[in-house]
């Protein structure tokens, strides 16, 4: 299956972008530091399930850039929270957030699993 007609990859996708658009609104300093690697690791994530589809080589290289997106995606909880603690998003904003990003990270231990059973 093309990686853009996985709902995870549309998931991720969407998400990076609002995050993107959020973080250019951090003051200036903050949009080289965490803006940046906010904008990084959720972009990672749809990156890693990309590479992995496209390659389709073997079930382990798959699942090892699934397991990389995997990562990427608790990595952009963590600055998340620092954004939501540094008052650069709202609590609100941060709940939504971190909510959708552990759908999509459910989502990708689901393709993982999928994967390793090959």
């Amino acid at each position: 299956m093309p990686y853009h007609k996985l709902d995870v990859f549309q998931k991720a996708y969407a998400l990076s972008l609002e995050v993107h658009r959020a973080s250019l609104t951090f003051p200036g300093f903050e949009q080289v530091e965490t803006g940046r690697q906010l904008r990084k690791s959720s972009r990672s994530i749809t990156a890693n399930i990309v590479e992995g589809m496209a390659r389709q080589t073997s079930a382990k290289d798959i699942v090892k850039f699934l397991r990389d997106a995997l990562g990427s995606c608790d990595e952009t909880r963590l600055w998340l929270d620092y954004a939501k603690d540094l008052l650069y998003i709202r609590p609100e904003q941060h709940h939504d957030w971190i909510e959708r990003y552990c759908e999509v990270g459910r989502m990708v231990n689901g393709l993982i699993a999928k994967w390793s059973q090959r």
